[in-house]
């Protein structure tokens, strides 16, 4: 295992012949989750999202909610794509920005519009936010419509105002508590889908994660602070050190050893599901063909938003909802390449032995300019240190399982 920064050969966009690989038998997953960028704007100013302080600035150009008409051209087009692919289920993430800032008649707008469109479909409604503006009529709304509700938060008081402030520079873990104290009442607490939580290393790690656990999320997403090889992430130097590896075990450490299974970290089961033999639903770890793709508020479809940390337009194509089905968007070099597994990996990924765990890491954190995505992510050796140790610990109690 070793980084391989600057090693890569060619960008893929530029040089996959998808013609080829069709050819030999190669074909695309369909994609099953779709996410909505109902509102372009936030109401908060966190200073490391990747949508507004980061490479890619297209928010600016972008209405600030998703318009009527084109919330029925994409429920027509996934429709369209669920029929097409035969697939039962769909789900679909209200996001943005910050989607609550869209209204509550809006948001009923959308979800009836999803639903109506694909009658003989499952369709799982999901909403990402950053809590401060849940209350009452957003939940009774969620309730009526059962819409999960995922929860950004970073920690304590301390911890999450590091970084989650509102544009004046206060902090809003108070209001973000007040949510998901409403979220968590009796009537509700069925929609709490689980909190994303970013890690910044001056938190402490255990701390971290049992101040999350107050709320007893049903699952926890720590997230890696969004960087490339152009532009690291804080705290990550271009060396053989793994400061995020180490903080992450200490959570995992905290979090296998407990009698009782508190919550599900989704990072930490995918990575034991993997060691298991078994695939991976989520893109951050495991070779699984990525399968969501993002319709911004103009209608333009897109790639997984996280690829705006990477370059200004990383995200973008050229296809929209008024004229294009999401089949198209399938056959788009950038998007196979997220779907070929080994292929698409950087020269020293395909030879490291964990690279069917690891996966290459985060798409978006394997970026350099010159030689696109062919390189091993950023975090690496932080990775590598995580995956080995969760080995270590999962094997030892297999082995005391056999020994018993």
């Amino acid at each position: 295992m070793a980084s391989d920064a600057g090693n890569g050969t060619a960008e893929w966009p530029d040089t996959l012949d998808v013609r080829s690989l069709l050819e030999r038998g190669w074909r695309p997953t369909p994609f099953r989750e779709f996410i909505l960028k109902v509102h372009s704007r936030c109401n908060l100013a966190c200073d490391y999202c990747y949508m507004y302080e980061m490479a890619d600035q297209g928010w600016r150009r972008q209405p600030r909610r998703m318009s009527r008409p084109i919330v029925e051209l994409t429920a027509r087009r996934i429709a369209e794509h669920a029929e097409s692919n035969l697939l039962r289920r769909v789900d679909v993430v209200l996001h943005g920005g910050e989607p609550l800032l869209a209204g509550v008649e809006h948001l009923r707008h959308v979800a009836t519009t999803l639903r109506s469109a694909m009658p003989d479909i499952e369709v799982g409604l999901h909403v990402q936010t950053n809590g401060v503006l849940i209350d009452d009529p957003f939940l009774e709304l969620f309730d009526e419509l059962d819409i999960v509700i995922g929860v950004s938060m970073d920690g304590d008081e301390d911890g999450h105002d590091l970084h989650r402030r509102r544009a004046d520079g206060r902090g809003s873990y108070q209001s973000v508590r007040a949510g998901i104290d409403a979220l968590t009442r009796p009537a509700y607490r069925r929609l709490y889908g689980g909190i994303l939580s970013t890690i910044d290393l001056r938190n402490d790690p255990v701390r971290t994660y049992e101040s999350l656990l107050e709320s007893g999320p049903p699952a926890i997403d720590f997230l890696l602070p969004h960087g490339n090889w152009d532009t690291p992430p804080p705290g990550r130097p271009q060396d053989a050190t793994t400061p995020y590896g180490d903080w992450l075990i200490a959570v995992f450490d905290r979090w296998y050893g407990a009698e009782v299974r508190e919550t599900r970290i989704r990072l930490f089961s995918e990575i034991i599901r993997l060691l298991l033999g078994k695939r991976s639903y989520g893109e951050s770890v495991g070779l699984a063909p990525v399968s969501l793709v993002v319709v911004e508020t103009n209608g333009r479809i897109e790639q997984v938003d996280t690829l705006k940390s990477s370059y200004d337009g990383a995200a973008g194509t050229a296809l929209h909802v008024s004229r294009d089905p999401f089949d198209a968007a399938l056959m788009l070099p950038p998007i196979v390449a997220r779907q070929i597994g080994e292929r698409a990996m950087g020269p020293r990924c395909r030879t490291c032995r964990i690279r069917r765990v690891c996966g290459g890491g985060h798409y978006p954190h394997r970026y350099r300019s010159g030689s696109g995505f062919l390189n091993s992510s950023v975090y690496c050796h932080d990775l590598y240190r995580l995956i080995t140790h969760i080995h270590r610990v999962v094997s030892a109690d297999v082995r005391g399982l056999r020994n018993r």
